[in-house]
């Protein structure tokens, strides 16, 4: 049966000033390749993007984001509709406390940046899963799985996808990954390095037994 679902990708960033920002090495290849494969399968999906250079899937619908806040309030916006969300993105745990609305000068610029905070989105809208599927994104380093694991509980995720960024052909800027799929019932499913589309396609064809 064909599902809405949403999915989010890239990273964010986090303005200092109209020129600098604070984000994260991801390019968005996972999770627009979720989309394809989505899409491919006869599935309705919008994807929230934050800001990558890549094109987006025939069939795709794209919504374009910057910050952590702005993609929360996407997710927000869209998830009434939705009865599948799949969180890829690398959302930036922190931004800075105050953008400056011109250019800092090197003269300017103090010895530290103070941070605050983002929204975790995944936990803030927790309370409105209902009946919809959660799956989310590990990008870890070394050993993966408990901290994938912690956040399967404490988020209320379905599956979580574990993977050790610095893995060789893993994690950001490669065509392939190389993960392990983590369920609330405690068995672990370690995947082979696998191009991301193929990757992407198993985890589309793995929704509908989550429900």
């Amino acid at each position: 049966m064909p599902l809405n679902i949403l999915i989010t990708a890239g990273p964010t960033r986090e303005p200092l000033d109209p020129v600098r920002f604070l984000s994260n090495r991801s390019t968005g290849r996972m999770g627009f390749a979720l989309a394809q494969a989505a899409a491919e399968a006869g599935h309705a999906v919008t994807l929230i993007a934050g800001p990558v250079a890549l094109p987006t899937p025939p069939g795709v619908r794209r919504v374009d984001v910057l910050t952590a806040r702005d993609m929360l309030a996407a997710v927000q916006a869209h998830l009434p509709q939705a009865d599948a969300l799949i969180a890829s993105a690398a959302v930036a745990d922190w931004r800075p406390e105050a953008c400056s609305p011109t250019k800092l000068k090197k003269a300017q610029m103090a010895g530290v940046i103070r941070l605050v905070p983002n929204p975790d989105i995944l936990k803030t809208i927790h309370p409105q899963k209902g009946s919809r599927t959660f799956v989310g994104f590990a990008a870890e380093t070394g050993e993966p799985d408990a901290e994938a694991a912690r956040k399967l509980r404490e988020k209320g995720l379905d599956l979580i996808v574990a993977n050790d960024v610095t893995a060789p052909g893993a994690g950001f800027a490669h065509d392939t990954n190389r993960v392990t799929l983590l369920y609330p019932d405690g068995r672990r499913e370690p995947l082979p390095l696998l191009p991301k589309l193929d990757l992407a396609r198993r985890l589309i064809a793995l929704l509908p037994t989550l429900r």
